[in-house]
């Protein structure tokens, strides 16, 4: 038996007038999820912990069958991970956005995110800034590293945590209050727009019209993480497919296989098809029993209010992973079980993520259950199935105890 774990990031939403009282995921066409979905277990599951924020961090941990309560130190150590960069236990990891922040005249302080993303920079354009800002904050304990697109590093030796906002969740809004209290983080994210605002990159940027990105903005705080071997706790031999650092990280803390996947870059027009591939061919060619495809895709739509775009994400899902994985299992005679679901919801009108049960759908080869309907929040819900600890869920998908 052959496991596999679709993780469509943030796809889960809520009804929009917009859509006629529909969410993105029933707005979107997805024939292969409806197919599967009429033989498949519907239900949901909360991936985030009471009391914890709802991230992709403590969610995509959850997913994993780690329960966030015991294992999560903070965001930035795991991506920390991914990049390569050792962490002594007094270390503090930082994750540095590089954002666009409105340029009227006035303070630093009066000023509002535009954009979290820089518009989904490119790493070759962030590796530009990420050397500026190495170059004009550099000072003693303070180290900056590239990581993937608009998500970097700022490494603090023998640090203090600190309480800080993810800049997803205060889009529009004025960044006075929301700051560093910590001296020394708030003037490197103050004279990080002082040095990304002219450079040349960001002008050209702004002539091609492009988002600058002119700002540093930390946050995700963490001390070094400590996962335990996804094999040793399962007996599967797991591979990870990701574009982004997060998901790397993770998967480097519990000794899976980080495939990279050439064009995946965590943005809509990311290589699906490629994921998919890689995971058909890690599957039954290579030796390994377990896959996890994670697509950023849908999750950036939703940051970024984009409701045409994020059902797009949610589509190229359906028909150029979820098609192409179930396709290269069968027609590899592979029995497998298949569990699809978002980590947390990310809705359109608040451009942010929400602590909300997701819905999943699980699907097996051998065993298929007839429930005639389709997949999304509304018929997932109504089936009565809940987990209320998410992280028991994989010890479902692979019918074993494993927490």
């Amino acid at each position: 038996m052959k496991y596999v774990v679709i993780l469509s990031d943030g796809m889960a939403g809520r009804p929009l007038p917009e859509l006629g009282g529909r969410t993105t995921l029933e707005a979107a066409d997805t024939p292969v999820m409806d197919e599967l979905s009429r033989v498949s277990e519907l239900g949901t599951a909360s991936m985030v912990p009471e009391g914890m924020a709802p991230g992709s961090d403590t969610a995509n941990l959850a997913v994993m069958g780690y329960d966030p309560k015991i294992y999560y130190t903070g965001r930035s150590p795991l991506e920390a991970l991914s990049i390569g960069v050792g962490m002594e236990d007094t270390d503090v990891s930082f994750r540095c956005n590089l954002v666009t922040l409105s340029e009227e005249e006035g303070p630093y302080e009066e000023r509002t995110i535009i954009d979290h993303s820089s518009g989904e920079i490119s790493t070759e354009d962030a590796a530009v800034l990420i050397k500026a800002l190495k170059e004009g904050l550099g000072r003693e304990g303070y180290d900056f590293y590239t990581g993937t697109s608009y998500r970097h590093l700022l490494i603090q030796k023998h640090g203090a945590l600190s309480e800080l906002t993810p800049p997803h969740d205060i889009l529009t809004r004025r960044i006075g209050e929301f700051l560093p209290a910590d001296p020394v983080l708030f003037e490197m994210m103050k004279k990080s727009y002082d040095i990304l605002e002219n450079h040349p990159l960001n002008v050209s940027r702004r002539e091609k019209g492009l988002r600058p990105a002119n700002s540093a903005w930390f946050w995700g705080a963490g001390r070094k993480p400590v996962l335990t071997s996804f094999e040793e706790r399962t007996g599967k031999k797991g591979v990870m497919i990701s574009a982004v650092d997060l998901l790397k990280g993770i998967a480097a803390g519990a000794g899976m296989k980080r495939v990279i996947v050439e064009g995946a870059n965590g943005g809509l027009h990311t290589n699906y098809a490629g994921k998919a591939q890689a995971a058909v061919k890690a599957l039954t060619r290579d030796g390994y029993d377990f896959a996890y495809i994670h697509i950023e895709a849908p999750d950036e739509m939703g940051h970024q209010g984009l409701i045409e775009d994020k059902i797009s994400a949610i589509e190229h899902v359906d028909r150029e992973v979820l098609k192409a994985v179930t396709d290269g299992l069968e027609g590899a005679g592979e029995d497998y079980r298949l569990l699809l679901l978002p980590d947390h919801p990310t809705p359109i009108e608040l451009r942010t993520h929400t602590g909300d049960a997701v819905p999943y759908l699980l699907y097996d080869s051998t065993a298929k259950q007839e429930n005639g309907t389709v997949y999304n929040e509304k018929t997932a819900a109504q089936t009565g199935k809940n987990w209320p600890d998410g992280y028991k869920l994989l010890g479902h998908l692979l019918q074993e105890d494993i927490c």
